[in-house]
């Protein structure tokens, strides 16, 4: 996911996109600590989605403050 495609979307879009990783990435958590994980790379992934997802709803809140 890129930086143009978070900003795209709506606040309930990026919440729902939020709870999404989130499950995602501790299913991948449990598959890598039995073993299971395919894509290590996944991972790391996931969590700087997550990042770039919270740091734009922090942006559009402190926007929303200002205004």
């Amino acid at each position: 996911m890129k930086n143009t495609e978070v900003k795209e979307m709506t606040d309930a879009e990026l919440s729902a996109k939020l709870t999404a990783l989130q499950e995602e990435r501790f299913t991948l958590r449990c598959q890598s600590r039995t073993g299971e994980l395919s894509n290590g790379a996944r991972i790391s992934a996931i969590r700087k989605d997550i990042a770039r997802i919270n740091t734009e709803q922090v942006v559009r809140s402190q926007v929303a403050a200002v205004e």
